[in-house]
């Protein structure tokens, strides 16, 4: 049958709660990146804000920031970039009362589905839950993205790029148009390069895990390379990798992020290491996307959870924003639950594994 994009449903305004709710209230910003008292903070969900008796939809959100009014539209706004005379949207209820109103439904979630017992096994993310449907129906809806134009957003840790069939395998997958932008830190391009200019990762084969005499320069020696070369374009440009993830984003123009940390070495040129600078690049590609899909680092993960709404306006339509959750540990998946990011999908499995089982999925052949 194929993906079906699922049809966004706007509040009935009609409604006596909403069309008797009170306008909005707000309140300017007095010193620069400080909210004021009583400052709504945004949600994943669509939130609709009444001004001048309408209601308007803040069209792209995120968690934990503030709903700014500026120019007849609602922005949403990081506290760190709020200005003085910025007009703040307050008030801490979400059911209209105040003007504001959370509105998690539009795509028919939200309630008890039918048939559906209250008590039951398995109902949590496990290494023992059956995912052969969450991959089918993953397929379907990569495929719909590629034919529909939309934009796949893959954030990665390092053990994709420590075998040489997950290197292989997205390879192809950037190679056949799934992959619109990629984030990652500083490790992950690193072993990935490392891989492609030595055949090893952290010193040991790519594809035999055998260490290699010396190996632990190998990493190291890759870093000083690509920084000897100036960027990591230069570095494939001059011919020192001819394969892996970083080749085929560098060939393909596929825009990628990479956010450092206070133990990465080198660091490669590209690397942000102001978590803020980092934090703002990250968000210019999450707010393209339309699919993300995170794999195997925790860190990143949260962070993407942490700025990724629950559903995007494209062509002037609402459709959902799909989020995907892979990795090996159940803790580091529902992690991410815990941390708000409650519309995300996960897969408790090896990420190698994962990346191999898509690109075998959709039949790329490669």
């Amino acid at each position: 049958m194929g993906f079906v994009m699922p049809e966004y449903k706007e509040p009935d305004f009609d409604q006596e709660f909403l069309k008797n709710a009170p306008d909005a209230v707000m309140v300017p910003v007095e010193k620069d990146f400080v909210a004021p008292d009583n400052y709504h903070a945004t949600t994943i969900f669509p939130e609709y804000f009444k001004v001048d008796g309408q209601w308007i939809l803040a069209r792209e959100s995120r968690m934990d920031c503030v709903a700014v009014y500026r120019q007849g539209e609602i922005q949403v706004v990081e506290f760190r970039n709020l200005k003085k005379g910025d007009m703040v949207f307050v008030g801490r209820s979400e059911d209209a009362s105040e003007g504001i109103y959370v509105y998690p439904y539009g795509f028919g979630g939200g309630h008890q589905q039918e048939n559906k017992d209250t008590f039951a096994f398995r109902v949590l993310r496990s290494r023992e839950t059956a995912y052969s449907k969450d991959y089918d129906e993953l397929y379907e809806l990569l495929k719909y993205e590629k034919a529909h134009g939309g934009n796949i957003l893959w954030v990665m840790g390092p053990a994709c790029a420590f075998d040489a069939d997950s290197r292989n395998a997205f390879a192809a997958l950037v190679r056949a148009g799934y992959v619109q932008g990629l984030m990652a830190g500083n490790a992950l391009a690193t072993h990935d390069l490392e891989a492609a200019y030595l055949r090893t990762a952290l010193g040991q084969d790519v594809y035999t895990q055998e260490s290699m005499p010396n190996g632990h320069y190998n990493h190291i020696d890759t870093l000083n390379k690509v920084r000897g070369c100036g960027s990591i374009e230069n570095f494939v440009k001059e011919g020192y990798a001819e394969n892996g993830i970083m080749y085929e984003c560098v060939k393909n123009k596929v825009p990628f992020v990479l956010v450092g940390s206070i133990r990465d070495d080198g660091p490669l040129p590209e690397v942000y290491g102001n978590v803020y600078e980092g934090q703002n690049a990250m968000r210019s590609l999450v707010r393209k996307a339309t699919t993300v899909i995170c794999m195997a680092s925790a860190l990143h993960t949260i962070a993407t959870g942490n700025m990724t709404p629950s559903f995007r306006e494209v062509d002037g339509k609402i459709r959902p924003l799909y989020f995907f959750s892979v990795d090996i540990s159940e803790f580091a998946v529902n992690k991410l639950r815990d941390r708000g990011s409650l519309s995300v999908k996960t897969f408790v499995t090896n990420v190698q594994d994962f990346i191999v089982h898509v690109r075998n999925g959709l039949d790329l052949g490669e």
